[in-house]
């Protein structure tokens, strides 16, 4: 009995919680790190190399700058999907030389992403030289999609990506009006964040959302006074969008007006689902931010659950619209309590990953399924995570403690 005891190898213990979050908190070395600079450059390099204008969709950007530099109207292309105000900055990419232009669009929007990552970490305390930060974003570019198809691009929700993040990261330091100018360039420049202006509400931060109002506005009546046909914009982009864009976009919509019909569903009762989805999800985001909590996890959760419920009804919705909302939950991941714990939440991220192959879901035109698959569970994760009561050791604490 002995000597098999004393053969007997002991059993392997896995690291605890604490051990595996303190050596990812530990600074990365240098290798980590050029690995994480190599990645980022060559996602540059590549869009560079195969895209004169920086992306396809910076390219419709390019497009109606040079069209208004030139006099024309911006909005006579259908595809130039932005406000009046977004137009100066078109122009202003339009004006850069094109072999400047190729390096520089791709770069700035490398840099977009990993800056809204750098600010997500840092929302969560999380320093910005450890293995979780310097890692995670070399995970994300490698291994899921959305983020490679952004850079791919080059479309806007780039600066989406940076500003949302940032914004949380200033209000979290109690710097709302700075938020609200942050939120509100980002709006000029392209309306994605909208939903965010709810956590403003919530928050009852009046001078945040006057600046997060008034900017883009101003901006976009400025613009206008300069430009011909400023009326085409509700004239001719507004109904495009209602109608679902074109055949070049409704393939990728993951939106649920749009896949639901493709589905089998008529038109009135899917939009309906959606309108109902996208109303429960703002009720659990309205749910999370009156339950409150210590650390940063409140604004993240609240931001993230609003801008999914727009992803839900809004079309077009595509995935690399995640890239805004998914790095700042993954960010938390190291707090207790956290969406991103939930084996259920990377579920989610499953179809996302490069090389997931689904039976007749291969081709481009159905890629949309997939995409709307992860968008559904995330929400439906999130939004669980939202509704779930005030938990007992906090149910004491005075409702009114809990708002800024």
């Amino acid at each position: 009995m002995q000597l098999r005891d004393g053969l007997r190898a002991p059993a392997p213990q896995a690291p605890s919680a604490p051990a595996l979050r303190a050596w990812l908190l530990r600074p990365a070395g240098p290798v980590p790190v050029l690995l994480l600079a190599g990645v980022l450059l060559a996602r540059a390099a590549r869009v560079a190399v195969a895209f004169a204008q920086g992306g396809m969709d910076n390219a419709f950007v390019v497009h109606a700058g040079q069209v208004w530099l030139h006099g024309g109207a911006p909005y006579a292309d259908r595809r130039f999907l932005y406000l009046p105000s977004a137009v100066p900055f078109a122009a202003a990419q339009a004006l850069l030389p094109a072999p400047v232009l190729r390096v520089v669009a791709p770069v700035v929007c490398v840099g977009c992403v990993a800056g809204g990552w750098w600010c997500a970490v840092r929302l969560f305390g999380v320093p910005a030289r450890s293995r979780f930060t310097v890692l995670g974003l070399v995970g994300m570019v490698l291994f899921w999609a959305p983020v490679g198809d952004l850079m791919n691009l080059g479309n806007w929700t780039a600066v989406s990506a940076l500003a949302l993040p940032l914004a949380l990261l200033l209000a979290d330091r109690g710097r709302w009006t700075a938020a609200g100018v942050v939120l509100g360039v980002s709006v000029a420049i392209k309306p994605l964040l909208v939903p965010v202006v709810l956590l403003l509400v919530l928050a009852r931060r009046w001078r945040a959302l006057a600046w997060t109002v008034a900017l883009p506005v101003a901006l976009s009546v400025g613009a206008a006074l300069i430009m011909p046909d400023p009326g085409g914009f509700f004239t001719r982009t507004l109904p495009f969008l209602l109608k679902g864009g074109d055949a070049l976009m409704r393939p990728f919509d993951c939106s649920l007006p749009a896949v639901l019909p493709r589905l089998g569903v008529p038109p009135l009762p899917a939009e309906a689902v959606a309108l109902a989805a996208a109303a429960a999800g703002v009720l659990c985001a309205w749910r999370r931010w009156r339950r409150g909590g210590p650390g940063p996890a409140r604004l993240a959760d609240t931001a993230a659950m609003l801008m999914l419920a727009s992803y839900l009804v809004s079309r077009p919705s595509y995935e690399h619209y995640l890239v805004v909302m998914v790095p700042l939950l993954v960010a938390g991941a190291l707090e207790a309590g956290s969406v991103a714990r939930s084996p259920w939440f990377w579920a989610a991220l499953v179809p996302q990953v490069p090389g997931f192959a689904f039976p007749h879901l291969d081709p481009s035109t159905r890629r949309a399924f997939k995409d709307a698959a992860t968008l559904c569970g995330l929400a439906v994760v999130l939004a669980l995570r939202c509704a779930r009561p005030t938990a007992p050791h906090t149910a004491t604490a005075p409702a009114e403690a809990a708002l800024p």
